[in-house]
């Protein structure tokens, strides 16, 4: 919470916003930057992958030409000769372009403009070869007058050149997608190199900027710093008048606190002993109350049997805690009255038994009021002074059930959680709220905050604030009006004595 406030103080500075105003405009130029480049990258790549397909499409296009001529050739070169090199020449060649056929073919499948021009390759190549072993069969058959004749009816040359030319428009269509494709990569490079220069420049910006803000930052701690060390030079002889003060205040504290506390201790005596008096008649009233019960039950009513049998033992049981209470706290009064300062004595503290405790004690005012207090178990254990803690917490439970909301039932939840070197104990509940403008403000000595109607003198919240600090610990609180508060006491594990 304090880290949130230092932001936020801060976010209030202008020469921190300026700061942070650069830092991020920087941040966001890079962004950009990065964003641009990877864009590129990837359209390069993706260009690249397109230029080597294409560049694969031409290389199989060719290998199927030279192997359709060379099947061609194979074939002419047996009917002339009739010798069976030039036979097992023309399988070879076959045997090589069925496969660059079907990889050229899964290769332009992507393309729909190639479709139609493969699916002719197909054909032609079909009914070539179906021609070309037509006139190998007639020569094995030793009809080789027979199988020219058929070539030159056929017109082989003529079959040949039209497979040429599919094979010339499929290579003229992968140019066509190659340039375009350099068209697209050129005008990627050109989008990267304004991305580019629009960063650099506000990267320059934010140079500019920064280093304008600090150069003024700079000048202004040096004149806190002269400042500085002109209120340090007078510091010492302030420090002492201060002390001085203080020191005749304290003990004007002290000699009232010593008066007030005498005068509490006569009439807590005399409560204390007519409770006394009251516990011991509970004996002799209940054992009244039996005999009439037993010999006229009609003269009991009701109401005094559960006066004589539970309402006075527990008022007095209620009477006799709080009045405890108040012993221990005039104790600590007069304590601290005759030593200047009382020595805090930590002890090993369960954090839910002493609420409890607490709760029993003001069980009355509880439920008087209507409230629902829930306590959250297991709760840590710690070392520290039992009466500090006792009067913080009660002082924070107390006024979570006093300052109920108008609207609702009353509900406060006891709570603790360990954070490394830090025990928070909490006390939230569902009442009035607090404004946040008094959230500092409730914890100063005689202010209170919202409206006046619950009776009090506003010293509480201070006393918890200064005992939280006598403790090694801090006090805070989160609320809005109408949604409830919650206040946070902050406390070390162990308590150090020389700390305190």
């Amino acid at each position: 919470m304090q880290g949130l406030r230092d932001a936020a103080t801060a976010g209030e500075n202008p020469i921190g916003r300026i700061l942070i105003a650069a830092m991020a405009t920087g941040f966001l130029a890079l962004l950009v930057a990065a964003g641009a480049a990877a864009y590129v990258i990837q359209q390069g790549n993706r260009h690249t992958d397109w230029v080597i397909h294409t560049y694969r499409v031409e290389a199989v296009l060719v290998e199927a030409r030279r192997l359709a001529e060379q099947q061609e050739t194979a074939r002419r070169g047996y009917m002339l000769a009739g010798t069976r090199n030039f036979l097992d020449s023309f399988e070879r060649a076959h045997n090589a372009l069925v496969p660059r056929i079907a990889e050229l073919r899964r290769l332009t499948t992507d393309n729909p403009r190639q479709r139609a021009p493969m699916r002719a390759v197909i054909e032609r190549l079909a009914a070539l070869d179906l021609v070309q072993r037509e006139t190998n069969t007639l020569v094995q058959q030793g009809r080789g007058a027979e199988a020219l004749r058929r070539f030159r009816a056929d017109s082989g040359l003529m079959r040949m050149q039209k497979l040429r030319d599919v094979f010339d428009g499929m290579a003229r269509e992968e140019r066509r997608l190659l340039a375009i494709r350099d068209t697209e990569q050129a005008a990627n490079r050109h989008a990267f190199s304004i991305v580019m220069a629009v960063a650099a420049l506000l990267f320059v910006l934010v140079a500019i900027v920064s280093f304008l803000t600090v150069r003024r930052y700079t000048r202004d701690l040096q004149r806190s710093r002269t400042a500085l060390a002109r209120l340090n030079a007078t510091l010492e002889e302030q420090v002492k008048e201060r002390t001085a003060d203080l020191a005749l205040a304290n003990e004007e504290i002290q000699r009232f606190a010593y008066i007030v506390s005498h005068d509490l201790r006569s009439p807590l005596v005399n409560v204390m002993g007519f409770t006394a008096e009251l516990s011991a008649a509970t004996g002799p009233l209940a054992a009244l109350i039996d005999r009439a019960e037993a010999e006229a039950p009609q003269i009991v009513t009701e109401e005094a049997r559960l006066a004589a049998r539970e309402d006075l033992p527990e008022a007095i049981g209620f009477i006799r805690t709080s009045t405890a209470k108040m012993d221990r706290l005039i104790n600590a009064i007069l304590k601290l009255s005759r030593e200047g300062r009382r020595v805090l004595a930590p002890e090993m503290i369960a954090l839910d038994q002493l609420v409890e405790q607490i709760t029993d004690s003001i069980r009355h005012v509880i439920d008087d009021r209507g409230v629902t207090l829930t306590i959250e178990r297991p709760m840590p254990v710690i070392v520290s002074d039992r009466i500090a803690l006792e009067q913080i917490l009660s002082n924070l439970i107390e006024n979570a059930t006093k300052y109920r909301h108008p609207t609702r039932a009353a509900e406060v939840h006891v709570f603790a959680q360990e954070t490394p070197g830090r025990v928070i104990v909490a006390v939230r509940d569902n009442g009035r709220g607090i404004d946040p403008r008094d959230h500092q403000r409730v914890f100063d000595l005689f202010r209170r905050s919202g409206q006046q109607d619950q009776p009090g003198e506003g010293i509480g919240l201070a006393h918890v604030r200064a005992l939280a600090y006598r403790l090694g610990g801090t006090i805070s609180v989160e609320s809005q009006l109408g949604e409830g508060a919650t206040f946070f006491l902050s406390l070390p594990p162990t308590l150090s004595i020389e700390s305190a």
